[in-house]
């Protein structure tokens, strides 16, 4: 009976311990690891990377600009969360201080111990140079790699103006000063073409070397390669230059790793997501912020600062703006108010002049300079892809210079004169009478040609600008003024060049010129310091219809211009244009002749 009593609660018992059992068997469960995960960041590099800041909202999510897509690499390589980075890279439109600035980011990326492998579907010479900074290279089986070197191709207009009776006349100081050269004459002269192929050569010694470097082989193997032109995909491969041939899904299944680990791609890695809840009437706000470009209220931080300035486009006199036919002007004026807002800021101990500019009024470049020069601050020069002519004299308002090794730089010297289109009115049928008073009184006349007085005067002028130019140049870089004269006369240098001969102080990057100028402004290592970019974006508005006080010209809001819609062989007859504009509004240039871009 004992048994019989305590059956039900022996069976009790067991119930409790199979369900304590079952519960113990699923806290194990629990308890288990969970699935390793392998995060990789994914990074596309596309489009122009403008320099300096962009627009608030809307309109300034369109286009990434330098400072962001190297920001998104630089924070790659400090993310303990991701193992790798894959860069897909798209044709960005980069010259070669952008693409320096890029190669020396991946860099930092593999320096902090984390892999970056490159895919591309189809690459021209800036893609694969890019690439190389990677530790692996891959591209699909229907791939081509475009490597055919380098080419200079100069239009000469001259033939044209002669059979539309149009007379150039436009007058130069320095021998290498080949501006004029396009619309004067029908070939390039001795020292026009001994300036390209300086140039050139050492572009080519550079490629040949970043593909030597990376791809462990010589550089006399390097040229052969490239000298091959175009190769596909096997034939990249079996020579070095590329490491597997794979489509980007096979690629990214095959990224190093834990083999057991699942892979995650965080697409779009470090890119600024936008706050797109718009619903209620703060949302209604914050979409019509967004539209306008209407920063949020920040609260100002009393940290130190460097002031990154950026000097972009043709200098002119007045605001700075672009026009339809691609032209980014460099205003004096937008400028100037920049360097004195960074003067004006206490926060502010230093400043990082970023330049990206050929040149253009004499007048407004010694303005600029002008203001550097009495800023009371430390100031470091930055040059990007272009500081040349009237971007060099800027430069000399700084107290150090750094270059990327591909910069175009110097062409110190002056070109200046008008373009004559009477013979063309007269054969259209148009004629012009003249009346005046004074002996040079036609010498802004666009309709006649220079009198031997007006000549005379002019170039009195420009040679004067030119003694100008020199003598800064040369107190400046603490230099004799005869010394320097014989490196000017209107010669460009790349900027590995240039530092050889002293027009430059270092090679580096805009990290590099930032780090100086912290160094130059005494801030204490470890001290966090801001960047504070100038000069601020324009409003959408301004975008639109320009300065809303002097609209004169129709500007862009994260579209492309007029060049870019047209076929890429008609952009350097519109620049031909758009110098040529120019000449008609300021009659003294500094201004470098030409543009060097990767294809």
């Amino acid at each position: 009976m004992t048994v019989r009593r305590f059956a039900p609660f022996a069976a009790c018992l067991l119930v409790l311990a199979g369900f304590s059992s079952t519960l113990r068997a699923a806290d194990k469960d629990e308890a288990k690891p969970a699935p390793k995960v392998s995060t990789w960041a994914h990074i596309e590099l596309k489009g122009g990377y403008p320099e300096g800041s962009t627009l608030p909202g809307l309109f300034g999510e369109l286009q990434e600009s330098l400072d962001a897509g190297l920001g998104r690499l630089r924070r790659a390589a400090s993310d303990s969360d991701i193992e790798g980075v894959l860069l897909h890279i798209k044709g960005p439109s980069i010259g070669w201080a952008k693409l320096n600035e890029f190669r020396h980011a991946i860099a930092q990326v593999r320096a902090a111990g984390r892999p970056v492998h490159a895919w591309m579907d189809s690459p021209t010479t800036k893609d694969y140079l890019l690439a190389t900074a990677c530790e692996k290279i891959v591209i699909p089986e229907s791939g081509i790699l475009m490597m055919p070197g380098l080419r200079s191709e100069v239009t000469f207009y001259k033939n044209l103006f002669d059979k539309l009776s149009i007379e150039p006349q436009i007058l130069r100081v320095g021998e290498f000063k080949s501006a004029a050269e396009p619309y004067s004459r029908t070939e390039m002269s001795g020292p026009f073409r001994e300036e390209m192929e300086a140039i050139l050569d050492d572009y080519h010694q550079q490629m040949l070397q970043m593909i030597a470097d990376s791809r462990k082989i010589s550089v006399e193997k390097a040229g052969e390669l490239v000298d091959q032109g175009v190769l596909t995909a096997a034939e990249a491969r079996d020579a070095g230059l590329i490491d597997a041939i794979s489509y980007e899904d096979e690629f990214q299944k095959s990224l190093p790793g834990d083999p057991a680990a699942k892979l995650k791609l965080v697409m779009g890695y470090g890119k600024k997501k936008l706050d797109t809840d718009f619903s209620g009437f703060n949302g209604f706000i914050k979409m019509m912020n967004l539209l306008a470009g209407v920063e949020p209220q920040q609260r100002k931080s009393k940290n130190p600062k460097i002031a990154v300035i950026s000097a972009v486009g043709v200098i002119m006199p007045g605001k700075s703006q672009s026009d339809l036919l691609g032209t980014e002007v460099l205003g004096a004026e937008t400028l100037i108010k920049a360097i004195r807002q960074a003067r004006d800021d206490e926060t502010v101990k230093a400043i990082v002049l970023r330049i990206d500019s050929p040149g253009g009024s004499a007048l407004a470049s010694d303005l600029m300079w002008h203001e550097l020069e009495v800023v009371g601050k430390p100031v470091i020069a930055s040059m990007g892809d272009t500081a040349a002519s009237g971007g060099y004299y800027i430069a000399m308002g700084a107290d150090r210079i750094f270059a990327e090794p591909g910069t175009l730089t110097g062409s110190i010297g002056v070109v200046g004169g008008k373009i004559a289109f009477d013979g063309l009115f007269q054969k259209v049928g148009v004629n012009t009478s003249v009346v005046q008073r004074g002996k040079n009184a036609g010498i802004l006349s666009m309709t006649m040609p220079f009198s031997e007085s007006e000549r005379a005067a002019m170039q009195k002028l420009l040679d004067d600008i030119y003694r100008q130019f020199t003598t800064k140049a040369a107190d400046g870089r603490k230099m004799e003024v005869d010394k320097l004269e014989k490196l000017a006369r209107g010669r460009v240098y790349t900027g590995s060049q240039a530092l050889k001969i002293g027009l430059v102080d270092e090679l580096g990057t805009l990290e590099d010129a930032i780090a100086a100028a912290k160094k130059a402004a005494n801030i204490p290592e470890g001290d966090k310091v801001e960047k504070l970019l100038l000069p601020k974006a324009v409003s959408p508005l301004e975008q639109l219809f320009g300065p809303l006080e002097e609209s004169t010209s129709l500007r862009s809001a994260g579209r492309a211009s007029l060049v870019d819609l047209l076929p890429a062989s008609l952009h350097n007859v519109l620049e031909a244009v758009s110098l040529s504009d120019l000449l008609a509004r300021e009659r003294i240039l500094t201004v470098l002749p030409y543009k060097i871009q990767i294809d």
